[in-house]
């Protein structure tokens, strides 16, 4: 694919991932529970990643829990800690997102249901931003039944960015866990965990340059979970299983460039980048919006409305000509189904039909964003 802007979806490993990976799996392929020498040379991999996210995100290593993804590691957080904590705290039965979350926190929180749970769902605004005082409401009157609130920090779909800070604070006012869905913010904005109310934190390696097939959770210090992966002490036994070297090797570099680029402040470029791209796509077709436009958005993502198209004939036809973006909505039983996050914002359903979402990484550059505002309005021009 020429042009690649579908990065939310997930981003090209960079080739220094690539040659810490091939490493690992010529060299150091050893089982890292193992005794003898090649065991431990595997297992200082595992500790020399854990190390380098932690540096990332803001935590002590202790805290890291290596997964294999993003969606395994909802699941843990999510699962496990609700179970664990009605466990303790029968009376605690609600567990409450927006539906705006990823379907890997949805699906969650529903299965939750079969140990007991009882799930709300938190408004939002037009823009997907949390309802702060009906949560504070909510809480006020059910806080003491509250288990688990989960909401994502920056939507994979919008990029609007929730007020972490202020949801976390609010929840452990009243004593209930905070779980943020991080997956596309981790490695892309700066994250300091030791100065955020986060209980829980799920990220995944292969949105910020790293490979599939490993993920992170962190837990704050105190906070136990059930494990959901049984037959093994690993990852302080709260993972079973062994570990997946290579990939989590390749997790800890993608980490440790990505640090280098937000040391580097090339945040900013990012937003020009976004914002002049933006501009541009607006003007190509009459009506087009930005959805979540009027809210803080991660520098990387817009996602346009164009009403009157189908969003995915334009993926296909984009693709056809070389540009890789995704569709707002989602094409399932022969119907063309409205995004579930775009519902919740109460988009106009033509409009959300005909939205599509554009997301940048790092590596993208102004001749990538020239070349792929030619195609877009030479394909728009057509319809």
């Amino acid at each position: 694919m020429s042009l690649y802007l579908d990065n939310n979806a997930t981003t090209p490993p960079d080739t220094q991932v690539i040659d810490v990976m091939r490493c690992c799996l010529e060299e150091d392929w050893g089982n890292p529970s193992s005794a003898h020498r090649a065991g431990i040379a595997a297992r200082r991999r595992v500790e020399l990643a854990r190390s380098s996210f932690s540096r990332l995100v803001g935590c002590d290593e202790s805290q890291v829990v290596f997964t294999s993804g993003g969606t395994e590691a909802a699941n843990l957080a999510i699962l496990g800690a609700f179970r664990r904590t009605h466990a303790r705290e029968p009376e605690r039965t609600l567990v409450v997102c927006p539906g705006t979350e990823h379907p890997a926190v949805l699906d969650s929180i529903e299965r939750c249901r079969a140990f007991g749970a009882e799930v709300v769902r938190l408004p939002v605004d037009s823009n997907g931003v949390l309802d702060l005082a009906s949560f504070e409401r909510l809480l006020d009157q059910r806080g003491r039944m509250m288990a688990l609130c989960s909401v994502m920090w920056a939507n994979n779909e919008t990029g609007v960015i929730q007020p972490i800070e202020r949801i976390g604070t609010l929840c452990r006012e009243h004593g209930v866990l905070f779980h943020t869905d991080a997956v596309q913010w981790v490695g892309r904005e700066p994250c300091d965990l030791s100065n955020l109310p986060i209980d829980l934190l799920t990220c995944s390696a292969h949105k910020l340059h790293g490979p599939k097939g490993a993920g992170a959770l962190v837990l704050r210090k105190g906070v136990v979970l059930e494990s959901r992966a049984l037959g093994g002490p690993q990852e302080r036994e709260r993972r079973g299983g062994t570990e997946n070297v290579a990939a989590i090797a390749g997790f800890g570099r993608a980490c440790e460039l990505a640090s280098d680029w937000l040391h580097a402040e090339r945040r900013d470029a990012g937003v020009s980048m976004r914002d002049r791209f933006e501009a541009a796509v607006l003007a190509l077709h009459p009506g087009a919006v930005v959805n979540g436009g009027d809210a803080p958005r991660i520098w990387n993502t817009v996602n346009i409305g164009f009403p009157g198209l189908q969003a995915q004939l334009l993926v296909v036809v984009f693709s056809e000509r070389g540009l890789a973006v995704s569709g707002g909505a989602a094409c399932a039983s022969g119907s063309l189904e409205v995004s579930g996050v775009l519902g919740a914002m109460g988009v106009d359903p033509d409009t959300a039909a005909g939205s599509l979402r554009f997301s940048l990484s790092r590596d993208t550059s102004d001749a990538d964003i020239d070349a792929a505002l030619e195609l877009i309005a030479d394909v728009l021009a057509s319809f």
